[in-house]
């Protein structure tokens, strides 16, 4: 027999198998891991719910975490935060050893049943509580202003009582006006110690001080002197949300009971940020203004007993709302560009073409020169910034389109991100996991690109409703990170819808840019063409052309290189002359038209309804129906009305064109003053 000691030199044993860490470090660990939460002093690993101050900066009595340990079984930990509100389960390392099919199935099935009995006890505890709490409220004496807590705080009572060893006492009702808890507030210290009943329902529960007799706005607040406060400087109604996680629910609430109210939330300024990220949530879904208090770290009551002016905050000054045209045009305001001419810094963007068209191509061009510092595209200036790409398809191919353009331009370090799933952005859960996923990455973006609409996008893309939640939470994004969104979506099916984007019509009314990829054909190069702007001219079209570019490094299953497409710009030789002199034969066409149907006007500019168009072909150039029809399609090549959209003389409006060229405009309007 061989001897092995010669081989492995020397005597061999198996690698020690490595110790599991103790199950308190592990559940540390993983809290730890989270990065939502501070972890707590101490695990006790006993089953039960423990609380804990989840927050280093929050106040020393706050209890907001909370986690659940077991050791026994398969060891686990669930834990979450009241104020975030989140849950998270982490499951122990045991070393080596697998668990097996039964003592999973027994782990499951002791979570669904722990589960069950959980929901089982909260609702019998929720029923005593506030049998419990109706009792205790009813015996609680009326709050004096003298009240340590209420003095402190500089507000009245509001209707507060005092339990017999001298707590505050504040209700919370549900949307029937049912009591559901009690809020005991301990001022012993000087503190504010909050506590809730046990076992009452407090989510989404609220109390409302003052009432609604007179019409006017209706404040939302998170703690109770902060809305005694607002309520005492304006004389208004306020409601108690008693947290921030609360904010949502209470508004949604609130508008389903009051759907015409004007609902007002002035938002905390606490250092997490959390006051301003349900205030912000509550208001993109739920139609309510918003105020956050201007210092770090204070609420209203903060605020104002600081000696600020708080009523001022809420209403500030209207005098200089309108302003003489001299004085507003006397500071320099240029257009701030990310893609000079192209893309404008701190706008809503639409990028369409039909599907294959090469929309995607164009875009990420543009952002990746953006977010590499390049410094310019096909001759324009182009200012660096950060970039965040949300890509609801063609991940895959995604990889390879940056892998290329990073080696064809020999691009750096990319400052870009790109998510890794689509999402409904006019949700509220989705907006927040948008919103979340940029703020953790500690980076403020320049632009926010959607590729593509449809995949963001909740609803039906034709309904005007839809799109504007869609735009709503697009004009939110720009508004949180002072950026731009950049939409990518598809153009029609017929010939006719090849420029314009689409859906309702409602998107096209709310950009600042709107973008055509017009794709190769019949070896006429890609063209970019912008359709709209609402605040500088319209820039030439420019050529483009997808060029396959091969991937260092990359080799399919049969180790063939793969490769991948750029965009590169491309100059089109023309014959000026001949072009000017068939666009001008053109526009003849069309100003004879226009003419002779009645010379109709669109917002003071010359507008032809096809129908018109039609019949003088047929009646002054003899043309058939059939014939006369091939004229007007914009793919038609060579024909007066595709030469006169590209050329930008036209622009397809309604069921015609109107004319956009100023000259054209002017010239056919003046001729007919003339006359």
């Amino acid at each position: 027999m061989a001897d092995l000691t010669k081989i492995l030199g020397g005597n061999w044993s198996p690698p020690p198998v490595p110790t599991p860490l103790p199950l308190e470090v592990q559940f540390a660990d993983a809290i730890r891991r989270d990065r939502r939460i501070e972890v707590p002093d101490k695990i006790i690993m006993d089953g039960v719910v423990h609380r804990f101050r989840s927050d280093k900066n929050a106040k020393r009595l706050d209890r907001a975490g909370w986690y659940a340990a077991h050791a026994d079984g398969i060891p686990h930990i669930t834990f979450g935060c009241w104020r975030l509100d989140f849950t998270q389960t982490f499951k122990a390392d045991v070393g080596n050893r697998k668990w097996t099919p039964a003592e999973e199935m027994a782990h499951l099935a002791r979570i669904a049943a722990a589960k069950k009995q959980r929901d089982i006890e909260q609702e019998r505890d929720r029923a005593v509580a506030a049998s419990t709490v109706e009792v205790i409220w009813s015996g609680g004496v009326a709050a004096s202003p003298e009240h340590p807590y209420l003095k402190r705080k500089g507000v009245e009572p509001n209707g507060a009582r005092v339990t017999g060893d001298g707590r505050l006492m504040l209700p919370l009702f549900n949307s029937d006006g049912e009591l559901t808890s009690l809020q005991y507030i301990d001022d012993t210290h000087g503190q504010g110690e909050k506590r809730y009943h046990p076992g009452g329902e407090t989510r989404g529960m609220y109390w409302m001080l003052g009432t609604l007799d007179q019409p006017g706005v209706l404040y939302i607040a998170e703690g109770f002197a902060t809305a005694a406060t607002i309520h005492q400087v304006t004389n208004r109604p306020c409601v108690v949300a008693y947290s921030a996680g609360s904010l949502v629910t209470v508004t949604e609430s609130l508008r389903e009971q009051m759907p015409t109210q004007e609902l007002f939330i002035l938002a905390d300024h606490d250092k997490g940020g959390i006051g301003q990220k349900y205030a912000e949530q509550a208001c993109a879904k739920f139609g309510a203004r918003m105020v956050v208090i201007p210092t770090l770290g204070f609420d209203a009551n903060d605020y104002a007993q600081a000696g600020n002016d708080l009523m001022l905050l809420l209403n500030p000054p209207t005098e200089d709302w309108l302003v003489p045209a001299d004085d507003y045009c006397l500071q320099p305001a240029p257009i701030k560009w990310l893609v000079k001419s192209w893309i404008q810094d701190q706008a809503l963007v639409m990028v369409h073409g039909p599907s294959g068209g090469g929309k995607t191509f164009v875009v990420l061009d543009w952002c990746l020169r953006i977010a590499s510092n390049t410094p310019e595209w096909a001759g324009k200036k182009i200012k660096p910034g950060n970039v965040i790409y949300l890509a609801g398809e063609g991940h895959h191919g995604l990889r390879g389109r940056i892998a290329a353009w990073k080696h064809h331009n020999k691009s750096g370090p990319l400052k870009m991100w790109l998510s890794k799933a689509g999402c409904d952005l006019n949700t509220t859960e989705g907006y927040r996991k948008v919103t979340d996923s940029i703020k953790a990455i500690k980076t403020t973006p320049s632009v926010i690109v959607i590729d593509t609409l449809h995949r963001f996008l909740f609803g039906d893309e034709n309904s005007a409703q839809d799109a504007k939640t869609m735009l709503d939470a697009c004009a939110n994004l720009m508004r949180e990170f002072n950026c731009t969104v950049i939409l990518v979506h598809h153009t029609g099916v017929s010939e006719e819808s090849q420029h314009r984007a689409r859906g309702s019509s409602a998107w096209k009314g709310a950009l600042d840019i709107e973008i055509s990829i017009v794709p190769e054909k019949s070896g006429v190069p890609m063209q970019i063409v912008q359709r709209k702007t609402k605040d500088a001219e319209l820039p030439v079209p420019v050529n483009a052309e997808l060029r396959s570019v091969e991937i260092p490094g990359w080799f399919d299953e049969e180790q063939q290189p793969v490769t991948s497409a750029v965009v590169e710009i491309v100059e089109v030789s023309v014959n000026p002359e001949k072009k000017d002199d068939k666009l001008s034969k053109h526009r003849k066409l069309f100003e004879n038209a226009w003419s002779a149907t009645g010379k109709e006007e669109r917002d003071g500019k010359p507008y032809l309804s096809k129908s018109g168009f039609v019949q003088y072909l047929i009646d002054n150039l003899e043309l058939t129906e059939a014939s006369a029809i091939v004229y007007t399609k914009p793919s038609a090549k060579g024909k007066p009305i595709s030469e006169l959209l590209l050329g930008q003389i036209i622009a397809h409006v309604e069921h015609g064109w109107m004319v956009i060229d100023t000259v054209q405009a002017s010239a056919m309007l003046i001729s007919t003053s003339i006359k």
